[in-house]
């Protein structure tokens, strides 16, 4: 009788270690690792060419790590269910292992689409957990107990060996052209694969983390300093799990030396992050419609759902007029990379000061990001737009901002060379220099905004709508599904006096809210 071929296929979990899809797959028989390049997704307003280079040097690596095993990564591009379809049909018996995943509404309803195809063609499709969310979660209490629990058990090694599967081809990787992607220039984008992923893992763990902490919040230091995973961790080429249990470990050196300081407290906002990071990925897999609904429905209609284009355009190419808002968009365009504190600032700017509704803007920084994750995303844009109702409203002042993470303006001069003449007294508001003239309207734009003003008449109304009647019943409910149990961190949003300035960024566990 011939044994059922198991297919695994992997989509964000590009790896070999501590697969326990792959593990489990090779238990119950011959193995065909495959990959599926689908062309329609590739085309959504949340994907991006940088995103797929990082996916396919990613694709490329596990390839030859599973070709070590006996078996390489068989790749094929198309229709999900038609590439299934036909290898069920060619090859005779199949079952069909993955990792959850919680990904956009896309993916949501392609994964859909599969479970009607299995269920109808007889295929048994097997889905993994690898990661703290916990698929049909009744509550929030004791979650993080068991992220902990999950995230303590055993690395699972990868099979000693793969049967190869003659005479299939093992097909190509498709090329940003193939996939019909826009040329997307990312000069500083990090590498993808396993390798770069282990490198940057023990890099930060043992030579660039110990000013993590303080590091963090400022576009330039926390280049250095931050872990920089966030890609490796959205693309899967590290698991979760052996992140969280590096830092353990670290962590456990370090006490064992008598080392206190910096490394310490950096490696335990570290840890803290991790939690975050699944923490607001299973907002969205607990409520997909955060992608695109307001969380609160009291917020639906307080943007116009048609933006500004100006404004928009401005703001997506970093040319606003505020420097320092303006760098931390060019640097990201450029490296596909920015530090958690500077991404919420962009996104409080177009929902705040420019009066953007959150949804395009949230697509563009989607399509920017290399470590695009959907469940850490959404939530996040959400939250820094005052639409969750539950979250403290952060209006950035972006000029302080600027004069407090880049007080000498270096990071602005490095990605706004047309301001290169501006004093360095007002290289963070070049318009109260004298000679403003020269530069402002002519290389440089004036401000669209006045962003003293922007923010207050932003604030009346979000705070209007937030003494509406019934907002705060609504809220708690909201707070009660997706609020962090987590002991010290207060309930956000229900305070009853709305702020007399420009808030700063008040966040628990140190500013951040994902390992970036």
């Amino acid at each position: 009788m011939q044994d059922t071929l198991q297919i695994v296929w992997f989509k964000r979990d590009l790896r070999t270690h501590d697969h326990r899809a792959l593990v489990q797959a090779a238990r119950r028989g011959p193995v065909l690792p495959l990959y599926i390049a689908e062309p329609e997704y590739w085309q959504l307003p949340d994907a991006s060419g940088r995103q797929w280079a990082f996916v396919a040097e990613s694709l490329e690596e596990l390839r030859q790590d599973l070709a070590r095993l006996g078996q390489p990564l068989v790749v094929r591009t198309g229709d999900v269910v038609e590439v299934l379809e036909r290898a069920r049909r060619q090859l005779g018996p199949i079952a069909l292992w993955s990792h959850e995943e919680t990904g956009n509404g896309w993916t949501y309803q392609r994964d859909l689409r599969v479970v009607d195809w299995a269920r109808q063609a007889g295929v048994e499709w097997t889905e993994v957990r690898q990661s703290g969310v916990i698929r049909r979660l009744k509550s929030r209490n004791g979650w993080a107990k068991r992220w902990d629990a999950f995230m303590a058990e055993p690395e699972a090694a990868a099979p000693r060996a793969l049967a190869p599967l003659p005479n299939l081809p093992l097909g190509e990787i498709p090329t940003a052209q193939d996939l019909d992607l826009a040329s997307d220039p990312c000069p500083g984008r990090q590498r993808g694969g396993r390798a770069a992923g282990l490198e940057t893992l023990q890099s930060f763990l043992h030579v660039r983390g110990a000013p993590y902490r303080k590091a963090m919040s400022s576009p330039s230091a926390g280049a250095e300093h931050c872990s920089r995973l966030s890609p490796h961790l959205a693309w899967g080429t590290l698991s979760m799990r052996e992140t969280a249990q590096a830092g353990w470990a670290r962590q456990r050196q370090l006490k064992a030396d008598g080392i206190k300081g910096g490394w310490r407290g950096s490696m335990s906002s570290f840890q803290g992050r991790l939690h975050w990071r699944d923490h607001f990925t299973q907002k969205l897999e607990d409520e997909p419609e955060i992608e695109v609904c307001n969380l609160h429905a009291a917020c639906n209609g307080l943007r116009p759902r048609e933006p500004d284009a100006a404004r928009l355009e401005a703001w997506c190419k970093g040319e606003t007029g505020l420097p320092f808002v303006d760098a931390c968009m060019r640097a990201l365009n450029a490296t596909g990379w920015m530090n958690f504190r500077m991404r919420a600032m962009l996104m409080a700017v177009s929902s705040y000061h420019l009066w953007l509704d959150w949804r395009q803007p949230g697509e563009h920084l989607a399509r920017q990001f290399t470590d695009y994750e959907p469940g850490i995303h959404w939530p996040q844009v959400q939250m820094q737009s005052g639409t969750t109702g539950i979250n403290t409203i952060r209006i950035y002042n972006p000029v302080k901002q600027g004069h407090d993470q880049d007080p000498d303006g270096a990071f602005i001069r490095r990605w706004l060379p047309e301001l290169a003449g501006v004093p360095e007294a007002h290289i963070h508001e070049p318009w109260t220099w004298e000679g403003a003239g020269g530069v402002l309207g002519k290389v440089y734009p004036m401000p669209i905004v006045d962003h003293l003003e922007a923010a207050r008449s932003a604030r009346q109304k979000v705070w209007a709508v937030r003494k509406g009647s019934g907002f705060r019943q609504t809220a708690n409910a909201i707070q009660d599904k997706h609020g962090s149990r987590k002991s010290g961190i207060p309930m956000r949003g229900q305070r009853r006096k709305p702020q007399a300035a420009e808030s700063q960024l008040s966040l628990p566990l140190g500013g951040d809210k994902a390992p970036s």
